[in-house]
């Protein structure tokens, strides 16, 4: 099942969708994060002509992402393979949906990299969970973007300062459930630039896989409907390219999951 929050063509408002033979059908709520939050069924209403899908979840509780997670992006970086995840968070005013501009200010040449992601977006609330019990929790999957300032990530030990820029991380276009995509099977992860291939990997060879990382994450800090859970990129970012390359206004960056959807955001340097 493929659902999401979409725009009218009018443009006034949102609301919770599910698809139904390739058109978007009402849900009671007016994003997915609301959804969530009440539990709700996913009953299809009425049919919304025209709709597009927006910014799916607006307003999570947390995003958490999970760094150093696929075998070729940790040996991109010179490091070891960590025994227990590497995690840092961003907050819900990182999030900008599909076909957003990625704006950041005209700064001193900031050093913008790209970061493909497969998401996890909780459903059920987590405390202490097994990984059987997070496995169960999830209410489906998403494409994510992190894009990072790396300038401002190396500045100290600390990652936060360039993960963290308001409306550079793009997400959606749609969630979907567990039911129709088994990342722990494998799905391919891809990234984009200008029509370039820059990233594929597969999540058969995360380090931790989405499940776990619930697990592991519910243990010091409670998850809940609407949080999300980005897995970590595979290998191919611009920092270990040679020489290193990064983005620029106007470049145009593709992030793709096949059994998901395509995310394509245009970078603004202003």
């Amino acid at each position: 099942m493929r659902i999401a929050t979409v725009a009218p063509p009018a443009g006034h408002g949102t609301t919770a969708a599910v698809a139904v033979e390739g058109r978007w059908h009402a849900l009671p709520a007016a994003d997915l994060c609301e959804l969530l939050a009440s539990g709700a069924a996913l009953v299809p209403g009425a049919e919304i002509p025209g709709a597009r899908p927006v910014l799916p979840l607006p307003r999570p509780g947390k995003v958490i992402c999970c760094g150093l997670n696929y075998a070729d992006h940790i040996a991109e970086t010179g490091r070891d393979v960590p025994a227990y995840p590497t995690l840092f968070a961003k907050y819900a005013d990182t999030l900008l949906g599909p076909g957003e501009d990625i704006v950041l200010p005209d700064r001193d040449g900031l050093q913008l990299d790209w970061e493909a992601e497969l998401a996890v977006v909780v459903g059920t609330q987590l405390r202490h969970a097994t990984p059987a019990e997070a496995q169960a929790a999830i209410a489906g999957y998403t494409v994510a973007n992190d894009i990072s300032v790396r300038d401002w990530q190396r500045r100290t030990l600390q990652w936060f300062q360039g993960k963290a820029w308001d409306a550079t991380t793009p997400l959606g276009p749609v969630v979907v459930t567990p039911d129709e995509v088994d990342p722990t099977a494998g799905v391919d992860v891809i990234c984009r630039v200008n029509g370039v291939e820059r990233q594929r990997g597969n999540t058969r060879t995360l380090v931790f896989d989405s499940a776990a990382l619930l697990s592991y994450v519910s243990t010091f800090t409670v998850l809940r409907p609407g949080d999300v859970v980005l897995t970590g990129t595979p290998g191919g970012v611009g920092m270990g390219m040679e020489p290193p390359t990064y983005l620029r206004d106007g470049d145009v960056v593709e992030t793709e999951i096949p059994e998901i959807g395509l995310l394509t955001n245009t970078v603004r340097i202003a």
